[in-house]
């Protein structure tokens, strides 16, 4: 996907990635959708994080987050909270 491509992600399309992926996409953001992609992709959930540096080389979304970190970082975004680490119970 290209760099134009990524821009223009609608909810539709997304929703139909996750789905492949089994994943419900039912209720959620488009960040917290990319972010729960990017872990049945075998990457980080690190959608909008990263600053300047990003190791994530095969990750579809990495030009698309630069972009989101932007905006958020100049304020003109809130910022979504992190997913909250599953906890295995006893």
């Amino acid at each position: 996907m290209s760099v134009k491509e990524m821009e223009i992600l609608k909810m539709p399309e997304l929703r139909t990635i996750a789905k492949k992926h089994g994943i419900n996409s039912f209720g959620k953001t488009k960040a917290s959708l990319i972010r729960e992609i990017q872990i049945a992709e075998g990457n980080f959930d690190c959608f909008g994080s990263a600053v300047e540096y990003c190791d994530q080389w095969g990750c579809r979304y990495r030009p698309l987050c630069f972009d989101e970190a932007q905006k958020w970082s100049a304020g003109r975004k809130k910022k979504p909270p992190t997913p909250a680490k599953k906890r295995r119970s006893s």
